[in-house]
């Protein structure tokens, strides 16, 4: 089963609609609390080759990314294909992924 499909089936299950801003606020949250593992594990930046986030941490923002993509009705797959191709023509142009903006 895709992983969006699993979110959306858990969402629905458990009776957790929410709007679209709630979710990426939420997924906001998600992300900093990756941050702050980041931040906390290498002394806020003066050993990062420590870096160390936890594994759950990591698991709740992708949760929160598929219930983003699926509270707006969005194929997460799908927009990760376009993001890579729009990648991949970005390194093929300029030999870097960054937009450069």
């Amino acid at each position: 089963m895709k992983p969006q499909r699993k979110v959306a089936e858990f969402l629905a299950e458990h009776e957790m609609d929410a709007d679209p801003a709630y979710r990426i606020l939420d997924l906001a949250s998600e992300v900093g609390e990756l941050a702050k593992d980041a931040n906390e594990s290498t002394d806020y930046g003066a050993s990062p080759e420590q870096v160390d986030v936890n594994a759950d941490e990591l698991g709740d923002a992708l949760f929160s990314l598929l219930a983003v993509a699926e509270s707006l009705d969005a194929d997460a797959e799908a927009a990760l294909d376009e993001a890579l191709a729009k990648y991949e023509q970005r390194i093929e142009a300029t030999g870097d992924p960054g937009s450069g903006e």
